[in-house]
């Protein structure tokens, strides 16, 4: 499960600096997540055998369809359940946080009807 949290988490990474960047290299995520140059490169390469990333001769990385679909939906369950736990009275540094590990765990069943019940009951 470790190693699927790991390919999620640079998924949305990759996801997040692409909506900033004009482009996204190695060092973009490094520095983002504060990783060594190395470890990323390991990432890299396993999410690239995966199909969820292409990598360009110049080292431009970009998300696959599906590398794009997953990141999507990790980047859309960390941001509902994190504004839904600052709605609550969290702390938003506790929300981050506590939303980043629960969106890895959280059934789609239950993600659905925790966004169909904010959306109700939103003022």
């Amino acid at each position: 499960m470790h190693s699927n949290e790991s390919a999620e988490d640079y998924l949305e990474t990759i996801l997040i600096l692409s909506r900033r960047l004009p482009v996204v290299r190695s060092i973009d995520i490094a520095i983002e997540k504060n990783y060594s140059k190395p470890s990323i490169s390991v990432a890299m390469k396993n999410l690239r055998t995966k199909g969820y990333i292409e990598v360009s001769p110049s080292g431009f990385i970009t998300l696959t369809d599906t590398g794009l679909e997953i990141a999507s939906g990790v980047f859309e369950r960390h941001t509902v359940i994190s504004n839904w736990l600052i709605s609550l009275g969290v702390s938003e540094d506790t929300a981050v946080s506590d939303a980043c590990r629960m969106e890895h765990h959280i059934s789609e069943e239950s993600f659905e009807a925790m966004k169909k019940y904010i959306e109700k009951h939103q003022d």
